[in-house]
């Protein structure tokens, strides 16, 4: 399946995709000020592949500017009833709809992936001012926390991956940063409580489960509470996170 129809699989679930999807910490945005040389405070943003606004709620609370991208229309829709102030421009990092030097910073909050790096990074480089940063993060979940490394690995032989999940996180960098920007990076742990079923939610608004086949996919989730549902018996599971960030001025 090709990556364009992979990504806008979530067009159908946008509702549940901002009702359940993890946000983002406090200290991820005062890692990527750091990482940028420069305040949120009045930056001009383009937040692309925004979807439903879960990272750009966050950089507008800091006092950005924020002009998101997004491709899809029921992301696009979602986004407007979730943050009616903000701007949202359809469009991708591959082909940005936005003017040249008109940004500050650029931001891929849990979307850069689905980029074509060869189209992007220069697309990037046109819509930033000189000096402008480009700011890449991922959420992932801790490897470190031995229910979720062991629903990783069930997750995974569901889906036919064929190599075994990542030990690390920093993993990520390897994989999907493009060469030569001179990135700078940053982790940051973090948790979030949510009630069971909501993250049996979560997991049900991921790619890899959107697009496959939907009776398989419930009795994997099935089979995902029962399990969960012994281990957290009071209904309440402690989602433990790691935001890989990585920063350049390309």
């Amino acid at each position: 399946m090709t990556k364009p129809v992979r990504a806008r699989s979530f067009d159908a679930v946008a509702a549940a995709y901002d009702a359940n999807r993890p946000s983002y910490p406090p200290a991820l945005f005062e890692a990527l000020e750091e990482l940028s040389g420069a305040p949120l405070a009045g930056a001009r943003v383009a937040d692309v592949g925004a979807g439903t606004g879960l990272g750009t709620a966050r950089l507008r609370e800091r006092g950005a500017r924020v002009t998101a991208v997004e491709p899809g229309d029921g992301m696009a829709e979602q986004f407007r009833r979730s943050l009616p102030g903000v701007p949202v421009v359809r469009g991708d990092g591959n082909s940005l709809p936005l003017r040249t030097g008109s940004m500050d910073l650029i931001t891929y909050a849990q979307s850069w992936h689905w980029t074509d790096h060869a189209r992007a990074v220069p697309e990037a480089r046109r819509v930033l001012r000189p000096g402008g940063a480009l700011a890449l993060w991922w959420n992932d979940g801790d490897p470190s926390v031995p229910w979720l490394q062991e629903q990783e690995h069930r997750l995974r032989r569901f889906l036919g991956a064929r190599t075994p999940a990542a030990p690390d996180v920093r993993a990520r960098y390897r994989d999907v940063l493009p060469d030569g920007l001179g990135f700078r990076t940053r982790q940051v742990a973090w948790s979030r409580r949510v009630p069971l079923e909501r993250h049996i939610a979560n997991l049900a608004t991921h790619s890899d489960f959107l697009v496959g086949d939907p009776a398989a996919v419930r009795g994997c989730l099935d089979r995902e509470r029962a399990l969960l549902g012994d281990l957290f018996p009071d209904g309440q599971v402690e989602e433990a996170y790691v935001v890989s960030l990585a920063v350049a001025h390309p």
